[in-house]
């Protein structure tokens, strides 16, 4: 049932811009207190001291909402991919202009301060963006919501390249000030690991044997026009004494520091590596440690309200942001029996009305699972809990199928912990939320069937149009008026300028310019390419099912053609961007093979005009905003039935660029709004994928139909691409003929076709453009704003503000 939230005005939350005058007092003030001079700063101080006028600026706007009344979204995640947050912050609060003005009164351009900001190291892919674009869009409706996640040190890594090899190395972005982060805005909070549980007064007491504190460090999130800000609010590890000096005057100067070392471990990086117990163990405490603090911080709010615990699911919805918070349900059933007296029946409803889960991945080894060893171990209470939880379960649901328990085989399944105490659990696309239904938990959809509900993803205009394509934003505001920026649907005016060559031809110059863009920035990078040439991109997180190497080979065939004097007569250039996991082995092999690849092509003097192949290091936020507006093409390739829903997808068609796709995740939706003359589809349905992969010799058998495949995997396999080591790349060789789980040799073929098209189109400018300016007019549906408007009707109950 929808919250009936008295009307809380707005004019109390959101301040009217400052000019430049009055902004630049700001800035010399904030130098001042830094005991500064216009004249002696630098770029970095100028970046902290316009972060702090920004910061001062909204800060009383930033504090009421934060007390607003009503009830309030907690969305934990253990990702959020912000990037860059200063011009962000500027754009929304309408002031990008006249912080560019008052910065140039000091000689100082927006540009270059902004350029001191290192991109936030707290995500790695899509999870962590659709969050940011999340907090965006909650701000910009005014829901009142706080975003809860860890504050990695180092996050993910940097990635470099050594030889064609990944390398990894720390992610520093805490080594640069951070004027919009401020610590202390709540109170810290206690989490504990391992000990015992023992029975004191007729109730469980855990007694944990290790302690430490979570200090929450809060960053402002402006909706658009700066009408209301929510919270990010990250939490530090931190010891419960940091600094043991008797132990270091007694000479033991290592232990002295040891609980200060076993603190900082927890927040050091995002996603340790989980081929060694212990890297599993982190993990589990990271996301222990995510949950305990949050919902600690919760409950506080709600009595500091003047509530009971029981009133909680009135005052929060909880939505967990994938399986990594699913320790949620048995923390807070461990903080209302045991700490606030309530029987478990009370404590689970409570949780059940509370909580609610959005389901990434159909993939069960990306459904997480603990063994129950780790879990009793590390969280004793929780692991009681849990098969508390279970048995609960079980008693309501006598003849449940095995499949729906939580423990079994001595693991902890999350997916099934998460289901079974949330209220909702959502897909995040209408395919995804199908296969949802019919594969991962169909025997639990069949016990719980009105408890699924889809909410397909979005992405936030601001960022991804406003902000990273300002040619582009203005050419839509001269042809549709402001307010675009928040109702994203307006884009369809767009279709009414089709038949004026006029706009096209603008549409044409928009895309040119962001391609010039982007050539100057990788020729920054060392990589130097044709800004006339087709722009075809592929830019996300390296895995064997998002089949970065399908693309590869056909660039290799693609070259093979061009050096026989067959192919296209426009230049290609095939970018690359994305990072492996640092254990995961035929991701990097990939990657050396996409290195290996672009060196020899870019030095074919037969080739080399037509066709090239780059692969800057690093893809994050900032590198996306400069590669997603010039794409022509959009590569979203993974096998149907593995890509849950996509949000590269839409930030590639938003910006003009067509897609070359299956029918996977959002695509599938994308395709039907943009109409399939203006989508190249091919491949495999998820259904006949499936079938497909049962069949003995698949790979064999389509290598065998396939001569351009087979020349391919023959030019790999002799070494052409590693004359130096010949044998290089038989790994991959050898998995395209006897495995190919993602069946990239079965979908080829189709693929090739699908190319051809492409540049059968390409070559014709005029039907290309207006194919571009479709995309752009026909996606106005994937606003995050619009995703999160259904999350507050259909799951959390909560009517915005205003």
């Amino acid at each position: 049932m929808m919250n009936n939230r008295a009307e809380f005005p707005l004019s109390e939350i959101g301040r009217p811009p400052l000019e430049p005058a009055a902004l630049s007092a700001l800035l010399r003030e904030a130098l001042a207190l830094r005991g500064l001079s216009p004249e002696r700063a630098g770029p970095t101080d100028w970046y902290r001291a316009a972060g702090d006028a920004l910061r001062r600026h909204l800060a009383p706007g930033w504090q009421r909402a934060d007390a607003a009344p009503g009830k309030r979204v907690a969305y934990l995640s253990m990702e959020f991919l912000m990037g860059r947050m200063l011009g962000d912050l500027a754009l929304n609060l309408s002031m990008t202009q006249a912080l560019d003005a008052a910065l140039g009164e000091f000689g100082v351009s927006l540009d270059t301060v902004t350029a001191q900001e290192p991109d936030a190291a707290l995500g790695n892919g899509g999870l962590g963006r659709l969050a940011a674009c999340f907090l965006d869009s909650l701000s910009t409706v005014n829901c009142p919501a706080t975003g809860y996640g860890l504050r990695y040190e180092h996050g993910l890594f940097a990635q470099g390249w050594e030889a064609g090899r990944q390398t990894e190395r720390p992610e520093t972005w805490l080594d640069q000030p951070q004027p919009l982060m401020v610590e202390g805005r709540a109170a810290a909070v206690p989490v504990g690991f391992g000990g015992q549980v023992t029975e004191r007064g007729g109730r469980r007491v855990w007694q944990p044997a290790e302690r430490l504190i979570a200090r929450a460090h809060d960053m402002p999130v402006a909706g658009w026009g700066g009408a209301w800000v929510n919270t990010l609010r990250l939490w530090e590890p931190r010891a419960v004494a940091g600094f043991d000096l008797p132990r270091f005057s007694a000479g033991d100067h290592v232990a002295a520091s040891g609980g200060d070392s076993f603190a900082r471990a927890l927040g050091r990086v995002l996603y340790p590596d989980d081929t060694t117990q212990a890297g599993q163990e982190l993990r589990l405490r990271q996301e222990y440690l995510l949950c305990a603090a949050s919902l600690a911080d919760i409950l506080a709010r709600v009595k500091a309200a003047g509530h009971a615990p029981l009133d909680m699911a009135a005052l929060w919805a909880v939505q967990l942001n994938d399986t990594h918070p699913a320790l949620a349900a048995p923390e807070l059933v461990r903080l209302l029996v045991d700490g606030e007296g309530l029987s478990f029946d009370a404590a689970m409803e409570v949780t059940q009305q509370s909580l609610n889960y959005t389901n990434h991945t159909l993939m069960p080894e990306a459904l997480e699972s603990w063994s129950t060893w780790s879990m009793g171990r590390l969280l004793p209470r929780h692991m009681e809990i849990v098969e508390q939880i279970d048995d609960w379960h079980a008693t309501r649901h006598p003849r449940r199928p095995a499949s729906t328990a939580l423990v079994a085989q001595d693991r902890v399944r999350m997916g099934n912990l998460a289901f079974v105490a949330s209220g909702r659990v959502n897909g995040v696309s209408a395919l995804h939320t199908g296969l949802m239904r019919r594969t991962v938990f169909a025997d639990l959809d069949r016990l719980h069937p009105d408890r699924i509900v889809n909410q397909t993803n979005g992405i936030t205009p601001r960022r991804w149009i406003a902000s990273a394509n300002p040619p582009l934003a203005a050419l839509l505001t001269d042809a549709l008026g402001d307010g675009w920026q928040s109702d994203l649907e307006r884009l369809s005016g767009l279709e009414a300028h089709l038949d004026d060559a006029g706009f096209l031809d603008r549409i044409g110059a928009v895309k040119q310019t962001a391609k010039d863009r982007c050539a100057g920035w990788l020729a920054g990078q060392g990589l130097r390419v044709d800004p006339q040439a087709m722009f075809d991109v592929q830019v996300k997180r390296i895995h064997e099912y998002k089949r970065q190497l399908m693309n590869l080979l056909h660039a290799v065939a693609l070259w093979q053609d061009l050096r026989e004097g067959r192919g296209p007569d426009h230049p290609r250039v095939k970018v690359f961007g994305g990072k492996a996991a640092p254990g995961y082995a035929m991701a990097k092999s990939i990657i050396r093979l996409i290195h290996d690849v672009a060196q020899v092509v870019n030095a074919d003097p037969l080739t080399r005009d037509r066709l090239q192949i780059v692969y800057p290091a690093n893809y994050n936020v900032s590198m996306a905003e400069v590669l997603i507006p010039a794409a022509d093409l959009s590569e979203q390739i993974s096998t149907a039935g593995t890509e849950a829903s996509g949000t590269g997808n839409m930030k590639f068609g938003l910006n003009g660029a067509l897609t070359l796709g299956t029918l996977d995740g959002a695509n599938v939706e994308m395709r039907e709004h943009v109409g399939a003359e203006n989508f190249f589809l091919f491949g495999m349905t998820a259904e006949e994928a499936l079938a497909r992969a049962a069949v003995p010799d698949h790979a064999r058998s389509a290598i065998g139909q396939s001569a351009a495949l087979r020349d391919v995997l023959q030019l790999i396999a002799e070494g052409r691409f590693s004359p130096d080591e010949p044998d290089r790349h038989h790994a991959i060789v050898d998995m395209m003929w006897n495995h190919d789980p993602y069946l990239c040799a079965s979908d080829y073929e189709s693929y090739a076709t699908a190319q051809r098209q492409v540049e059968a189109a390409y070559a014709d400018p005029a039907r290309w453009r207006r194919m571009s300016a479709l995309n752009t007019a026909r996606l106005g549906y994937f606003s995050s704003d619009r995703t999160i408007r259904g999350y507050m009707a259909e799951i959390w109950g909560i009517a915005p503000n205003g």
